[in-house]
């Protein structure tokens, strides 16, 4: 039996975000200390096999009170299911033929939910690698992020930008420019420039998730776009201004500038802030890094950071200082 695994890794947007929905420019990099694996496998009729995350047994009301509180109310399936009905839409407008054997699906994730680390789009791109391999269909690299996206958009109402969904495609670590001169369709889908950097480049990186609290990405993503949508001066300016650190941040790689890509990301977060009403355990963490003498920012919607550290002193004093306040510091794993 044909056994076919794929993996699909969290990321940290180190710049820029959340200006990739808005025609903006960002620096994300992967983040291989979370991720989903998909199996899949020929089987006699199609089945999509259950997670954890998506249980319908529970020990009590308060039970099933807690998982809702902590996973929602969806937990992988429909991604799955939304993810195997764009890839057949996909295929067939572009007369793509599929066999007709049919397969056994099932997915596991290390992916902390609901603290921006993009693990629904994981269980997506996984799931798409896995369907591509299966039946044998080639989809050019630079237009699986927005067909990935198209799942969580346009298949479940999911707002979200291009920036995940590139850097889980292309790995490593990648400079975007989504402005809208270089948007190009290819296969009906918009693509724009991406460009991978050497992760040679980067320094010292950590990565901290709230272990105890969560907030969906759509909650702090819905607000900022009506604002946007409704053309609020600050919002727009401020996107503009994420744009642009993302760009000095590419110049600052390039130069080995290590002291002014932490300024950078500094700046990211405070710019975020100057917009944003941010949950006061939200602020906490970027602040407390920032007194172990750490730069610090969202790593996505919230919920985890990523930034620069010196030396392992700082980093034992952040994870110490993080715990603290119920966060789980690692250094970030980019290869």
């Amino acid at each position: 039996m044909i056994i076919i695994r794929k993996e699909c890794f969290a990321r940290a947007g180190l710049l820029g975000n959340p200006s990739d929905g808005y025609n903006g420019k960002t620096i994300s990099v992967i983040a291989r200390n979370f991720g989903a694996e998909v199996v899949l496998y020929e089987w006699e009729c199609l089945d999509i096999v259950l997670a954890e995350d998506d249980r319908a047994h529970f020990q009590s009301i308060f039970d099933l009170a807690r998982d809702v509180e902590f996973h929602g109310y969806y937990g992988g399936i429909r991604l799955i299911k939304a993810t195997i009905k764009r890839f057949v839409e996909y295929c067939q407008s572009n007369r793509l033929k599929l066999h007709k054997r049919n397969f056994s699906i099932r997915y596991r994730t290390t992916v902390p939910r609901q603290v921006g680390l993009a693990g629904s789009s994981s269980i997506i791109g996984a799931t798409l690698r896995c369907l591509m391999e299966y039946y044998h269909i080639e989809i050019p690299r630079q237009v699986q992020p927005s067909l990935v996206l198209s799942v969580e958009k346009e298949e479940l109402g999911i707002e979200a930008g291009l920036q995940d969904r590139v850097i889980q495609v292309y790995e490593g670590l990648v400079y975007m420019d989504f402005s809208k001169a270089l948007e190009r369709t290819i296969r009906g889908f918009s693509c724009y420039n991406y460009e991978p950097l050497d992760l040679n480049l980067l320094p010292p990186l950590y990565i901290a998730c709230h272990s105890v609290l969560s907030e969906p990405t759509e909650v702090f993503h819905d607000d900022l776009r009506s604002r946007f949508t409704c053309g609020e001066i600050k919002v727009v300016n401020a996107m503009n201004h994420l744009a642009k650190l993302a760009e000095l941040g590419r110049d600052a790689l390039l130069n080995h500038n290590f002291k002014g890509l932490g300024n950078l990301i500094n700046e990211n977060f405070d710019t975020r802030r100057s917009i944003c009403n941010l949950p006061g355990w939200q602020v906490e963490m970027v602040e407390t890094a920032r007194r172990c003498g750490a730069t610090a920012h969202f790593a996505g919607s919230g919920g985890a950071i990523v930034g620069t550290y010196t030396g392992e002193p700082m980093l034992e004093r952040l994870c110490k200082e993080l715990t603290a306040i119920g966060s789980n510091v690692q250094k970030l794993q980019v290869a």
